[in-house]
């Protein structure tokens, strides 16, 4: 049986896969927020590792809040940067496989064709920049990892932008939603089915990107959510400029999902 530790494990993501996790009787989940294992010290990164003979480590722990960043790059960088690096090298020392969840902020959006894990990296703003440098730190520090970009998360878990928008339909029947970013919206579970295909499947080490098939803006996409849910909400599409945000946000970013096998697609 394969052990699995996974960090991160009460954000979006980690209550996402620990809801499927028991589907998957071969690998033995230990799930771990903050509480748990601070990432941030990398003592105690090394003590969990040292205990107990994991195969694999997910990493899903991340500072997420990207206007936040840019007020306070310094735990931005700690969390998104300097744990990671700290994970990569204890995950080297102790023999474990990194999956390290990524992001699609590490792209400029001057392209207008989704983005392939080879094409340039270059961040806007504070989350992307700290997000890209904790890549360069994993591919320095170890060979055995997979680094998964994903984008544009929602789920019935955490806080995301399909669960916003369905709470703003309940107090407005008119909303303000940015039409000039596009990108690709992703079911955190099929992120969390692909983590989990990548273990079983154990593709050669190295960049993936995993997002979902349509390639909308957000306006779109809230559009989509109110014809989903039978709601009766009048959308209206505004700019990047009218929209108050203290973080420069990439105008396009959709990514294109690195195939492993077709039995993984949702």
């Amino acid at each position: 049986m394969l052990k699995v530790l996974v960090t991160g494990a009460n954000g979006q993501v980690g209550q996402a896969l620990q809801s499927i996790s028991g589907l998957y009787k071969q690998i033995e989940f230990t799930f771990m927020g903050s509480k748990e294992l601070d990432i941030t010290s990398k003592e105690s990164i090394g003590k969990v590792l040292e205990e107990n003979s994991y195969n694999y480590l997910i990493n899903l722990a991340a500072y997420t809040n990207v206007d936040n960043a840019e007020i306070d790059p310094q735990k931005a960088y700690l969390v998104n940067t300097t744990a990671v690096e700290d994970l990569a090298k204890a995950a080297s020392k102790y023999g474990v496989v990194l999956l390290h969840l990524s992001t699609d902020f590490v792209f400029d959006g001057n392209k207008n064709s989704p983005y392939t894990p080879e094409d340039y990296t270059c961040a806007l703003n504070v989350y992307g920049k700290s997000k890209l440098e904790a890549e360069k730190q994993i591919i320095q520090s170890l060979t055995c990892f997979y680094i998964i970009r994903s984008s544009w998360l929602y789920s019935e878990f955490g806080h995301n932008f399909k669960k916003t928008m369905l709470g703003l339909a309940m107090r407005n029947k008119q909303i303000k939603v940015v039409n000039d970013q596009i990108g690709t919206p992703t079911n955190a579970i099929d992120l969390c089915k692909y983590l989990i295909a990548i273990i079983e499947q154990k593709p050669a080490y190295g960049i993936y990107h995993f997002a979902g098939p349509k390639v909308c803006s957000w306006f779109e996409f809230a559009k989509s959510i109110f014809l989903e849910n039978n709601l009766d909400v009048e959308v209206l599409p505004i700019s990047s400029k009218e929209f108050a945000s203290k973080a420069i946000r990439p105008n396009y970013s959709a990514l294109q999902t690195s195939e492993l096998e077709p039995t993984i697609k949702s």
